[in-house]
């Protein structure tokens, strides 16, 4: 690690003198005292970031750090929405910003300013006065230290997901955002996902009743990208890079809970009229990793580096209680042999609903057949689905549903409304990792979430999805368009 990365992290983000590098044994040491409650009882709310609406901006200039898989992606399809200008292109790798700015070319637009300067280039980037937005798609040490950078810049913000890694990145956001006033976005595509936007209309509805129970997931064998090593520099190769993902494998936490959490917490109006009290947490024994390391090391010596390593277990899992007495179940697996699953259950005391394996919505024991099922799409899609479905289905991204949190992003933006996903809610979702990781190696015991709105979750709205005052953002012609699926 060069020298002014490490100042740079320890100076911007941790403010405790605990190097990147460490960050993993910082749970180790919490408690619920230092990492919940009385850290909020230090810190007052500056400003309310829920509901806040900042000045319309009728073009947004759009600026990309790290432009990977992910962010390649998110620069094709931001070439779609109407009223975005890419300006900045930033990575460490000149082929990946090469990559990206063929994808403008072949859009028909403007070569964007490019900023290849290390580790730290994206500074450059968010000091300059080139953009309004900083969309992020690094590797996740970096989400911090970037996001902070471009709101300490008098600029937006968007975050791939997780957004932070310990406690003190969740309330360093929260607090530079408030103070800024400059939105930090969590980029949690699945909240657009169009079984999760049905079932989140219909909880608005009242088809519910009462919610009770809901659950989440990121359960996805990542055996390929984990141990797909680069090939060359070059922007998209199947590969993370600097191997990053199997490092971050090597903490014993749920690393990436936000897929399966966020539209739980969307639909539970956590922080907008409820909120995470406490969890506790187990993981499995690691039955693959270890295996897999030493079986890849005997073909290739580039493996034999992480020979030896104490890896994650397969399975964890956490259970959470809400201050209003719901509950919630998280797991997180990438690393044995099964299907896909992100769960997506709700119960309530009139309907459930859950997306994984199957898609199916019943009332008590009748499970609604293929003819219900199509009524109540029919009647319950909201109106982001029924406006941009079919457009988002075409442009791609996951099945459509990358576009549509990239289209009402900008939407948002334009038409100065508040964000579906603001900094409390990245903040709430991302801290689940550093307690998962405290009470996993305390014996499961039950750890206070703090209350990153201070207060605030008795009176906030609950989220608006009927475009009230929005949508009127177009869609450029559309070109070939085409769905990536990039183990995300």
């Amino acid at each position: 690690m060069s020298s002014n990365r490490r100042d740079f992290l320890r100076n911007s983000i941790l403010g405790t003198g605990m190097l990147a590098t460490g960050l993993a044994s910082q749970a180790a040491t919490l408690t619920t005292e230092t990492s919940a409650e009385g850290r909020r009882k230090s810190s007052k709310q500056q400003f309310n970031m829920c509901g806040y609406a900042a000045p319309k901006l009728d073009k947004v200039r759009v600026g990309f750090v790290g432009i990977g898989d992910r962010g390649s992606g998110a620069v094709e399809r931001m070439t779609y929405i109407e009223g975005v200008e890419i300006t900045a292109l930033c990575d460490i790798r000149q082929a990946a910003v090469d990559g990206a700015q063929e994808i403008l070319a072949k859009a028909g637009l403007p070569k964007a300013k490019e900023f290849v300067a290390g580790d730290l280039g994206f500074k450059q980037l968010c000091d300059s006065n080139l953009v309004d937005l900083v969309y992020i798609a690094t590797p996740w040490e970096w989400h911090v230290p970037v996001a902070v950078a471009a709101m300490e810049g008098d600029k937006h913000t968007a975050v791939e997901v997780s957004t932070a890694k310990t406690m003190d990145e969740c309330w360093q956001i929260v607090e530079v955002s408030e103070r800024t006033r400059k939105h930090c976005v969590i980029l949690e595509n699945c909240c657009y996902d169009f079984f999760e936007l049905l079932t989140l209309n219909m909880v608005r509805q009242g088809v519910f009743g009462d919610l009770i129970h809901g659950e989440g997931a990121y359960i996805h064998d990542l055996d390929y990208w984990h141990f797909n090593k680069p090939k060359d520099d070059k922007m998209s190769d199947g590969a993370y890079t600097k191997m990053w993902r199997i490092h971050e494998n090597k903490r014993k936490a749920n690393v990436y809970p936000t897929h399966g959490l966020g539209p739980i917490c969307q639909a539970m109006n956590i922080n907008r009229g409820d909120k995470m009290d406490y969890l506790t947490a187990m993981m499995s024994a690691d039955f693959t990793l270890k295996n897999r390391i030493e079986e890849k090391a005997k073909e290739d010596p580039f493996f034999q580096q992480f020979v030896g390593w104490d890896m994650r277990g397969n399975m964890d899992i956490q259970l959470i209680k809400t201050n209003k007495g719901r509950t919630i179940m998280i797991q997180h697996d990438v690393s044995s042999p099964r299907p896909y699953s992100r769960i997506h259950m709700l119960s309530g005391t009139k309907c459930f609903a859950q997306k994984w394996p199957l898609q199916h919505i019943a009332f008590g024991h009748n499970v609604a057949d293929e003819a219900k099922m199509k009524e109540l799409q029919e009647k319950y899609a909201p109106e982001i689905i029924r406006r941009m479905g079919e457009m988002a289905k075409k442009v791609g991204g996951h099945g459509g549903m990358d576009f549509m949190m990239d289209w009402r992003l900008i939407d948002c933006l334009r038409n100065g409304l508040p964000m579906d996903m603001d900094v409390y809610d990245a903040a709430a979702w991302s801290c689940i990792t550093p307690l998962s990781e405290w009470s996993i190696a305390n014996g499961s015991k039950p750890i206070e979430i703090p209350d990153f709105t201070r207060g605030a979750w008795k009176t906030n709205k609950p989220l608006d999805i009927t475009l009230n005052g929005g949508g009127t953002t177009g869609v450029r012609d559309l070109k070939k368009g085409g769905d990536k699926q990039l183990g995300i």
